[in-house]
């Protein structure tokens, strides 16, 4: 059965993101288990790519350093395994459809259902194509899980009414990374989408600080941070587990308090 309804069971959800094997798979375990342990609800693991489109610097960067190291899609499914011994929130995978067109669709799937992936994100697939991994995503038990951003227009109610496990709420214009203000108007996306579908919605790209995240989690339910976890952990190497569980801990007590007085 898929968990990612589970996340967002018990009011607003904090999904972290880490670059899987940078600076390698043992330290990336460890990341994944801090954050669960203070209270990630939901955690994004990225599988790296030579040419990820949607990063900032700080993403694109450990993309490249993982990949150096020697990083394969089969390293990273036998991670999941691994960390499926004792983490049962739920996980997703964010990568680029080269990376699942490379692999075969329909066995990167199969691998997913087998090791306990929930959902995918695929940043550089359109809307309109994602009938190409729909079925095989269905047929597995993997939600393929579509973005909105502020570009969408038009758009969002068709993409909000056809959603499957989260919708994932592009904040900016733009690729990843931290960012002073966010000054998309969020509320009105947000507000089209909960017309069209109760499928939850978390917003995305550029949150890195309490206050960011509690603003986000009062428009929506939830709040995801990638790049300020993935700088944290190219600062501190393989010291990083304990930095990034005391920064989940505090994005999620902000978080909690989203929508309340």
């Amino acid at each position: 059965m898929n968990k990612i309804p589970s996340a967002f069971a018990s009011g607003k959800a904090f999904i972290p993101f880490v670059t899987c094997g940078d600076p390698d798979l043992e330290t990336t375990a460890a990341v994944v288990r801090a954050m669960v342990k203070n209270g990630a609800d939901l955690v994004e693991l990225g599988i790296p790519f030579s040419d990820p489109t949607a990063e900032g610097p700080v993403i694109q960067g450990a993309n490249l350093r993982a990949l150096a190291g020697g990083i394969t899609t089969d390293k990273i499914f036998a991670l999941v395994r691994d960390l499926r011994q004792d983490v049962t929130v739920p996980l997703v995978f964010m990568t680029y459809a080269n990376v699942v067109f490379s692999y075969g669709a329909e066995r990167f799937l199969a691998n997913c259902e087998a090791v306990g992936i929930d959902g995918l994100i695929l940043p550089d697939l359109p809307f309109e194509e994602k009938e190409e991994f729909q079925d095989v995503c269905r047929a597995h038990g993997v939600a393929l899980i579509s973005l909105i951003a502020p570009t969408s227009a038009g758009r969002i109610a068709a993409i909000a009414k056809e959603a499957e496990g989260f919708l994932y709420l592009v904040s900016s214009l733009g690729v990843t990374g931290t960012r002073r203000e966010i000054t998309t108007d969020l509320a009105s996306i947000v507000r089209v989408v909960r017309e069209n579908t109760d499928i939850p919605c978390a917003i995305g790209f550029g949150i890195s600080t309490p206050e960011q995240a509690r603003a986000m989690a009062d428009l929506s339910d939830g709040a995801i941070v990638g790049s300020a976890i993935v700088r944290l952990i190219e600062r501190h190497g393989t010291r990083a587990p304990s930095y990034v569980g005391d920064y989940v801990r505090a994005m999620k007590e902000a978080v909690r308090k989203g929508g309340n007085p």
